[in-house]
Protein backbone atom coordinates (compact mmCIF):
# COMPACT_ATOMS: atom_id res chain seq x y z
CA UNK A 1 0.00 0.00 0.00
CA UNK A 2 1.34 3.46 -0.97
CA UNK A 3 0.94 6.21 1.44
CA UNK A 4 -0.07 9.73 -0.43
CA UNK A 5 1.21 12.45 1.48
CA UNK A 6 -0.39 15.95 0.84
CA UNK A 7 0.69 19.26 1.53
CA UNK A 8 -2.03 19.68 4.36
CA UNK A 9 -1.68 16.32 5.92
CA UNK A 10 2.43 17.31 5.98
CA UNK A 11 1.85 20.38 7.61
CA UNK A 12 -1.01 19.13 10.24
CA UNK A 13 2.03 16.53 11.45
CA UNK A 14 4.53 19.46 11.62
CA UNK A 15 1.93 21.20 13.73
CA UNK A 16 1.12 18.42 15.63
CA UNK A 17 5.04 17.86 16.75
CA UNK A 18 5.28 21.72 17.38
CA UNK A 19 2.43 21.70 19.70
CA UNK A 20 3.82 18.75 21.23
CA UNK A 21 7.17 20.17 21.89
CA UNK A 22 5.55 23.30 23.31
CA UNK A 23 3.57 21.72 25.86
CA UNK A 24 6.48 19.12 26.87
CA UNK A 25 9.10 22.63 27.07
CA UNK A 26 6.20 23.90 29.80
CA UNK A 27 5.44 21.40 31.98
CA UNK A 28 9.76 20.70 32.11
CA UNK A 29 9.51 24.34 33.17
CA UNK A 30 7.16 24.28 36.10
CA UNK A 31 8.84 21.20 37.11
CA UNK A 32 12.63 22.68 37.34
CA UNK A 33 11.46 26.20 38.32
CA UNK A 34 11.33 29.34 35.82
CA UNK A 35 14.22 31.42 35.83
CA UNK A 36 12.71 35.44 36.56
CA UNK A 37 14.21 38.67 35.89
CA UNK A 38 17.31 38.62 38.04
CA UNK A 39 18.25 34.71 36.37
CA UNK A 40 17.80 33.34 39.81
CA UNK A 41 15.94 30.05 39.63
CA UNK A 42 12.45 29.92 40.89
CA UNK A 43 11.39 26.70 42.68
CA UNK A 44 8.00 25.74 42.89
CA UNK A 45 5.81 25.57 45.86
CA UNK A 46 6.40 22.19 46.98
CA UNK A 47 9.88 22.34 46.41
CA UNK A 48 10.28 25.40 48.88
CA UNK A 49 8.13 23.53 51.40
CA UNK A 50 10.70 21.01 51.55
CA UNK A 51 13.24 23.22 52.38
CA UNK A 52 11.19 25.71 54.76
CA UNK A 53 12.39 24.50 58.43
CA UNK A 54 9.96 27.05 59.89
CA UNK A 55 6.28 26.53 59.14
CA UNK A 56 4.23 28.75 57.89
CA UNK A 57 1.87 29.34 61.95
CA UNK A 58 5.43 29.89 63.21
CA UNK A 59 6.29 32.38 60.62
CA UNK A 60 2.97 34.48 61.23
CA UNK A 61 3.62 34.41 64.49
CA UNK A 62 6.64 36.13 64.51
CA UNK A 63 5.41 38.60 61.86
CA UNK A 64 2.33 39.49 64.40
CA UNK A 65 5.10 39.96 67.05
CA UNK A 66 6.77 42.62 64.98
CA UNK A 67 3.73 44.36 63.43
CA UNK A 68 1.16 43.95 66.71
CA UNK A 69 -1.64 45.88 65.02
CA UNK A 70 -1.20 44.25 61.70
CA UNK A 71 -3.82 41.71 59.92
CA UNK A 72 -2.02 39.76 57.30
CA UNK A 73 -3.81 40.22 53.76
CA UNK A 74 -1.10 38.04 51.62
CA UNK A 75 1.42 35.15 52.67
CA UNK A 76 3.79 33.49 50.07
CA UNK A 77 7.00 31.06 50.71
CA UNK A 78 9.60 32.60 48.04
CA UNK A 79 13.06 32.51 47.54
CA UNK A 80 14.70 36.11 46.80
CA UNK A 81 17.69 37.50 46.96
CA UNK A 82 19.53 33.88 47.91
CA UNK A 83 16.61 33.96 50.80
CA UNK A 84 13.83 31.26 51.29
CA UNK A 85 11.56 33.42 53.23
CA UNK A 86 8.14 33.74 53.88
CA UNK A 87 6.92 37.36 53.03
CA UNK A 88 3.46 38.67 54.63
CA UNK A 89 1.51 41.66 54.04
CA UNK A 90 0.00 43.06 56.63
CA UNK A 91 -2.58 46.05 56.76
CA UNK A 92 -2.55 48.19 59.90
CA UNK A 93 -5.55 49.97 60.90
CA UNK A 94 -5.38 53.79 60.09
CA UNK A 95 -2.40 53.17 57.67
CA UNK A 96 -3.09 53.00 54.25
CA UNK A 97 0.38 51.15 53.19
CA UNK A 98 1.04 47.50 53.24
CA UNK A 99 3.71 46.59 56.29
CA UNK A 100 5.90 43.60 54.51
CA UNK A 101 7.48 41.50 57.04
CA UNK A 102 10.14 38.54 55.31
CA UNK A 103 10.63 36.03 57.50
CA UNK A 104 13.98 33.64 56.93
CA UNK A 105 12.28 30.22 56.45
CA UNK A 106 15.35 28.22 57.23
CA UNK A 107 15.99 30.23 61.00
CA UNK A 108 12.88 32.33 61.82
CA UNK A 109 14.99 35.64 62.00
CA UNK A 110 13.17 38.51 60.78
CA UNK A 111 14.96 39.67 57.44
CA UNK A 112 13.50 43.05 56.70
CA UNK A 113 10.12 44.88 57.32
CA UNK A 114 8.47 47.43 55.06
CA UNK A 115 6.04 49.63 53.91
CA UNK A 116 4.72 49.23 49.96
CA UNK A 117 2.09 51.33 48.63
CA UNK A 118 -1.19 49.02 48.32
CA UNK A 119 -1.16 48.64 44.57
CA UNK A 120 2.40 47.87 44.74
CA UNK A 121 3.26 43.99 43.43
Amino acid sequence: MKLKLTNKTVTAVLCLGLATGLLAGCASDDEKGEKGESGENHDNQANLMSQAKISKDDAEEIAQAKVPNGTIKESELERENGHLQWSFDMAVPGDKDITEVNIDAITGAVLNIGREAPDAD
